[in-house]
């Protein structure tokens, strides 16, 4: 298996995560996404959508989109909750991040990091939906230890991928000790060493 994909990016670290994890064989194929690489006629036949990361199969089939990514390797695993009620609320997080997570906390993220944007200069809006999505995780972790019940699931992995760097898009996290448990947790859990 051959996963495409950027180390600066919390979405191709999340398949990297799983993948270690599971111990699954794969070659990791380094793809510049500042260069443009994803742009490239080669690239494109692999993902249409120009993005990363893309994950090409033994068979030359291939997946693209984190999070389908991360579900499909993750099948018959423990990271997947047996219980189907919360196998739900795992997919529900995993939705949620997508649309109310990431395109605020790294948006900001890498408009500050990458392209070296002072704070004063984000999106207003951005940053409000950016805490009001760390509220929501706050809320979830201050009842559950993990998002979807007492175990590590794909939606902790999956939200620990740009939550862990929340600071570096002007994210401060002294006000949510749940949200900074959790991240200890599930970086201990996957043996990562602390973000910086």
């Amino acid at each position: 298996m051959k996963v495409y994909g950027d180390t600066n990016s919390g979405n191709c670290l999340k398949v990297k995560w799983v993948c270690d994890h599971l111990a699954l064989p794969y070659s990791w194929i380094a793809v510049d996404t500042l260069k443009g690489e994803t742009g490239t006629a080669e690239f494109l036949k692999l993902n249409g959508a120009g993005q990363v990361p893309v994950v090409e199969l033994d068979d030359g089939r291939t997946l693209a989109q984190s999070n389908a990514i991360i579900r499909y390797l993750a099948r018959g695993s423990r990271l997947i909750p047996q219980d189907g009620y919360a196998e739900g609320k795992m997919d529900e997080w995993l939705f949620w991040e997508q649309y109310s997570h990431e395109p605020y906390v790294a948006v900001c993220r890498f408009q500050m990091f990458y392209l070296k944007k002072p704070a004063s200069d984000l999106d207003a809006d951005k940053v409000k939906r950016g805490y009001a999505a760390l509220a929501r995780m706050e809320h979830q972790l201050a009842l559950t230890p993990f998002l979807a019940g007492d175990a590590v699931s794909l939606a902790d992995i999956s939200l620990l991928a740009y939550t862990r760097l929340a600071h570096e898009g002007g994210f401060h996290l002294d006000g949510y000790a749940a949200v900074r448990r959790w991240i200890g947790a599930t970086e201990k859990f996957l043996r990562l060493p602390p973000a910086r």
